[in-house]
């Protein structure tokens, strides 16, 4: 005999037809969603654009987080040596505060022209003579010479090239080109204030550059 199976009502099949339809949607967008939020948080920091350079607005260093302070450009008349930025734990206006800023810093160096590391070396022993104290000088006599032996052995620095100048509070000033650090870190905060007041002293490299770090506007 043959058995008759009763067909679906129409209305229950629209039914679940609307309700499979709506799940559907409801598993898209929240889906969508689910990559919406991924992407977002996946979003890279936003970059600061200066002289066609770009400086991050926030970085990770040392498992601190760092903000971008002010950016600057080093020039000799229409001669463009190199832009930098000076990253810290937070905001700082004056020279003094951001002295006193504790946690790591960095000063970061985008080269825009090629140049012999012993430029540098004659500007930090240049800047940290005329910028800080007898006793301040003193105090660094035999560790200033080692962060220079540092930066002479780079030999020469390109255009395009990064440069970041680290203070990390457990090891001390670091120097990083290109993704590869140069000698050992040289201990001591007071060697890394010198080093700032090459820009920020009462005497600094360039004006302009120090008036950019301290997140000042600059021509």
């Amino acid at each position: 005999m043959a058995v008759v199976v009763p067909s679906a009502h129409p209305a229950r099949i629209a039914s679940s037809t609307l309700v499979t339809g709506a799940a559907r949607r409801r598993f898209l967008l929240s889906l969508g969603a689910a990559v919406v939020g991924s992407a977002w948080l996946a979003r890279p920091a936003q970059a600061f654009k200066y002289e066609d350079q770009e400086f991050e607005d926030k970085i990770q260093l040392a498992g601190s987080s760092l903000v971008l302070n002010g950016v600057g450009k080093r020039a000799v008349s229409i001669l463009r040596g190199y832009v930098a930025g000076l990253y810290l734990s937070h905001k700082a206006t004056s020279p003094e505060a951001v002295y006193a800023t504790s946690g790591p810093k960095r000063v970061q160096i985008r080269m825009l022209l090629e140049v012999g590391a012993e430029e540098f070396v004659k500007a930090v022993n240049k800047g940290v003579g005329r910028n800080c104290s007898e006793a301040e000088k003193e105090a660094l006599a035999t560790r200033l010479p080692l962060f220079t032996q540092n930066l002479q052995s780079v030999g020469k620095v390109r255009k395009n090239d990064l440069i970041n100048i680290d203070f990390l509070p457990e090891q001390g000033t670091v120097l990083i080109v290109n993704g590869k650090q140069w000698g050992q870190a040289v201990p001591g905060a007071d060697l890394y204030t010198a080093f700032l007041k090459v820009f920020l002293g009462e005497k600094p490299v360039d004006k302009r550059l120090k008036a950019g770090l301290l997140g000042e506007a600059t021509s």
